[in-house]
């Protein structure tokens, strides 16, 4: 039978014993950050390099949560000439990483939750598919990168998500088993990984990705919801 898309506000409720310690795998863009601006920032200067008009705010962020060589190319559809997808990438990545976080911000709830969960033992990853010295950067100027026992980027050598290799990766790094570990995304991509990987989910429905057809566990509409599950 297929599993129940139950909402977060009844699940957080119930009552029972402290959980042991959890692995809890967080997704960057859209879970613990939101970037939407800066990340389609970084797209228009490099859309405005090959002479494309910008693109709304909106639909950049449809593009993005399956790695920056497909949101390259997902913005460089409408281009009618032939464009090196490398070289669009490379441009795309310098023109990002000089705007990284001029309007990039926490989602509420962030920095305190991920102190709480760190103070209850918790371990804590990230996993995303943005490349991997972009996400530490970004982790260290919020000042949040000794929160985390792994960051695991697109680029990391280990397949993007939803394959669940990477997921796998995490838990060996921090000695953890798949039935005591979370992964928590806004994105289809997270939600898979997670199935694929046989560990628990949570949808971050407060972020700019897509369900799709996948089904999590648990929905959360704001991070200290997710905390909350935990402490």
């Amino acid at each position: 039978m297929e599993r129940l898309l139950k909402s977060a506000s009844s699940l957080f409720r119930k009552s029972g014993p402290r959980l042991n310690r959890q692995v809890l795998i967080f997704d960057l863009d859209g879970t613990l950050i939101d970037s939407r601006r800066d990340l389609a920032t970084g797209i228009n200067l490099m859309r405005r390099h090959y002479g494309l008009s910008p693109l709304k705010l909106d639909t950049v962020t449809g593009y993005v949560g399956d790695g920056v060589r497909n949101l390259v190319a997902r913005a460089l559809k409408d281009a009618p000439f032939a464009v090196d997808i490398e070289e669009a990438v490379a441009l795309n990545k310098q023109f990002y990483r000089r705007h990284l976080h001029d309007e990039t911000v926490l989602y509420p709830g962030v920095r305190e939750g991920l102190a709480a969960l760190a103070r209850a033992g918790h371990g804590l990853a990230v996993l995303t598919n943005k490349p991997e010295q972009a996400c530490r950067e970004l982790l260290a100027h919020f000042r949040l990168r000794r929160r985390f026992g792994a960051v695991v980027g697109g680029d990391s050598g280990l397949p993007l998500k939803p394959d669940p290799r990477a997921v796998h990766a995490i838990l060996e790094r921090l000695g953890g088993a798949p039935g005591s570990a979370w992964m928590i995304g806004d994105n289809h991509t997270d939600i898979a990984a997670a199935r694929r990987a046989g560990v628990h989910s949570i949808f971050a429905s407060y972020g700019f990705g897509a369900l799709g057809m996948e089904r999590p566990e648990l929905t959360a509409a704001g991070f200290d919801e997710i905390a909350d599950c935990f402490l």
